[in-house]
């Protein structure tokens, strides 16, 4: 076998008794250039086991070898010629002969023509001077599309680029075919007669047709449809560059490929000639400021003195404690060994690596001084810039610890008369009840702290106002003030309708602050203690003892008054059960004849009773505001301050878990309501919908 860098020729021998048959298979290229080829051993796999003369009937649609001979044992000519390509058989042997393995070794034959310009009939000498055109193409497809980009240079050295999209789906090669095709076209528009194709595929520039791929015939028809384009051009060369020697052409190809082809479509290319940010033309040399170090410095290396004598006899007994070394200021000290003086800037970045660097741990201010020493570094300043960086450290401030000291003083609330005043909450949910009810809304008055209560099976608008109406303006008036929370059964317009229609003063306590509205959350811890202690097993019947709890509470003496909620209200007090069963001083000499004109004596002099009750009641107080004020860490805020809010459960990243931050922010402060109580916006400007307290607000530090 005859393999070479272009198509060859194949020989296969094959001994069968007496006979030697012999195939041999010339590329047409021998006729052309008979010089060029060296012989070279050819593998075959033999066809055993097919009749030969039914083989060769089979395949008489493939073309004829170029030639067949044998020979018998004698070395006598045999010829078995006319039988298809790449099929050797013998007549009565019944074996069949086809290649398998064709290899391809790279040699260098004298011709330097490619098999496109070999396929181009050459031209007359006198044609030599024709104007030059040269030619860059490259293809390209993806999975946007196809495309092809060109670039062909005049004689005159002018230079035209074109990037064509294709809409057609093709192989890459195909697409290689294509921008040499159109590239072809544009040329012979524009009158070319001497072209020189550049192109960096190795299959358009060294195909030939017996080189093409077998699996399908698109490429031969544009390979012929390449030779055909070529011939109209006189002189006709294209020789094979690598692809960073052709990169306009690809760039061409994949802009076309990605683009979606518009007709009318312009994409300005525009150059940039200097950068948007314009470069300084001089550079400005900043000196450094003087640091605490440069007398010291001075005093040790050269001996100068300030000129005053105790400041020059200060800078000598401060500079015993230091020294130079290797150029460098250190200070001796106490605890290791030398320490290194460091300048305001050497020292920030000191304090940042230590504190929230690789091993940093936020450590506070004095720890991160210590370890500051410890790691050998010195200036003078050392505790006190520890203590700035650390109140200003992003992270320490986010997940500092919530104090539990008070913020601000307290304010003791009191109503001006009874049933002035009323605060209301909701207390559940609770185990289900008889009709689904799990739920209890709690009243009580300010002033004689009488209870109201109903269970509820859903909290409502339309039940928090039944509430209200039949249980407090029914029985003792229409009150003066009420205080909730911010829920939503009383933060809604209809509540707010029903309280402005009866002149009623709506006052709503600080989110996450429910010390504003203290009686009532007082109240409800009373109730739930008491139904806890009264139920054992069947939870389910809190609802029919609440009132055994409600009377239990009215019956008992209140500290900050002295009196019992029913006396409070009526002018005497009640008679509970326990009198009956062990009869009473009052029980036993029961006058019914007096009794209703002592009863009447009762209720003329009750407003006696609540006023001395009023003044025990702000004694109470004021000696509690006093007890909790000297616990007070003051704390307030400016408006236009920027302040840390408490995380709560309804702003808690849940994947967090434990390891989330404990404060959130920064707000804005942009009111003061009162002390204590802050308007509050977020950092897009958009107000908080209520007010926030001082415990759960923190300054914040940049």
């Amino acid at each position: 076998m005859c393999l070479y860098h272009h198509p060859s020729a194949s020989l296969w021998t094959q001994n069968f008794g007496k006979y030697t048959i012999r195939f041999v298979y010339p590329s047409k290229e021998i006729c052309q250039d008979a010089d060029g080829y060296l012989p070279v051993l050819m593998l075959g796999i033999p066809l055993v086991g097919t009749d030969t003369f039914e083989y060769l009937d089979e395949k008489r649609d493939l073309p004829a070898a170029d030639a067949v001979a044998g020979q018998d044992g004698e070395g006598k000519e045999v010829p078995v010629g006319g039988y298809g390509r790449g099929v050797v058989a013998v007549g009565g042997c019944g074996l069949g002969l086809r290649p398998a393995v064709l290899l391809d070794f790279p040699y260098s034959p004298k011709s330097e023509a490619t098999p496109l310009e070999a396929g181009i009939p050459k031209e007359p000498a006198q044609d030599k001077d024709l104007a030059h055109w040269i030619l860059f193409v490259d293809g390209s497809s993806n999975q946007h599309g196809c495309g092809a980009g060109l670039v062909i240079r005049a004689p005159s050295g002018e230079q035209m680029e074109y990037a064509i999209r294709m809409g057609l789906k093709a192989t890459n090669n195909e697409a290689e075919y294509e921008a040499l095709l159109a590239g072809l076209r544009v040329a012979t528009e524009l009158g070319a007669q001497s072209l020189e194709v550049f192109s960096d595929s190795q299959l358009v520039v060294n195909q030939s047709p017996r080189r093409l791929p077998r699996q399908g015939r698109e490429n031969d028809s544009l390979l012929g449809e390449v030779k055909a384009m070529s011939a109209k051009i006189k002189e006709f060369k294209i020789h094979q560059i690598p692809r960073e020697d052709n990169k306009k052409a690809d760039a061409l190809a994949n802009l076309a490929s990605i683009f979606e082809f518009i007709s009318d479509r312009c994409i300005p290319l525009e150059f940039l000639a200097i950068p948007s940010i314009r470069i300084a033309n001089q550079v400005l040399q900043a000196q450094e400021s003087p640091t605490w170090m440069d007398e010291i410095i001075a005093y040790l290396q050269n001996g100068i003195l300030p000129k005053e004598k105790l400041q020059a006899r200060r800078l000598q007994y401060r500079s015993a404690k230091f020294c130079i070394f290797n150029g460098k200021l250190y200070k001796r000290s106490f605890s290791g060994p030398l320490l290194k003086c460091l300048r305001p800037e050497e020292a920030e970045y000191v304090l940042k690596e230590i504190h929230e660097g690789i091993c940093g741990n936020h450590s506070g201010a004095r720890s991160l001084a210590k370890k500051t020493i410890r790691q050998g570094y010195f200036w003078p300043t050392m505790e006190r810039d520890a203590t700035a960086y650390v109140k200003r450290c992003d992270k320490c401030q986010r997940f500092a610890p919530v104090s539990h000291l008070p913020h601000t003083e307290m304010v003791p609330m009191s109503s001006p008369w009874p049933f002035a005043q009323w605060g209301i909450d909701i207390l559940g949910p609770l185990p289900q009840a008889p009709l689904q009810r799990k739920f209890l809304i709690v009243a009580i008055d300010y002033f004689t702290k009488w209870i109201e209560a109903q269970p509820l099976a859903k909290i409502t608008e339309k039940n928090t106002r039944d509430f209200i109406w039949k249980h407090l303006v029914c029985r003792f008036g229409i009150p003066k003030v009420i205080i909730s929370d911010n829920a939503r059964q009383f933060d809604n317009d209809r509540f707010r309708l029903f309280c402005s229609d009866l002149a009623i003063s709506h006052h709503f306590s600080s989110p996450g602050h429910p010390q504003a509205n203290g009686q009532v959350e007082v109240t409800n811890r009373t109730i739930l203690r008491n139904l806890k202690a009264r139920l054992e097993r069947s939870k389910s019947e809190w609802a029919d003892d609440l009132p055994s709890i409600l009377w239990a509470y009215h019956t008992t003496s209140r500290i900050p008054t002295g009196e019992t909620p029913y006396s409070m209200v009526f002018g005497t007090e009640s008679v509970i059960p326990v009198e009956i069963g062990m009869p009473s001083f009052r029980t036993l000499n029961f006058d019914k004849n007096g009794n209703e004109g002592e009863l009447r004596l009762n209720l003329d002099l009750l407003d006696e009773k609540r006023e001395i009750a009023e003044l025990r009641q702000a004694a109470y107080k004021n000696r509690i505001a006093k007890y909790y004020n000297e616990r007070v860490k003051h704390q307030s805020f400016l408006p236009g301050d920027l302040v840390l809010r408490r995380v709560t459960l309804s702003t808690r990243d849940p994947s967090a878990g434990k390891l989330g931050p404990t404060w959130e922010g920064p707000y804005k402060v942009i009111k003061v309501s009162r002390p204590g109580t802050y308007w509050l916006e977020d950092p897009n400007g958009r107000a908080l919908l209520h007010p926030w307290n001082a415990e759960h607000l923190k300054k914040y530090y940049q």
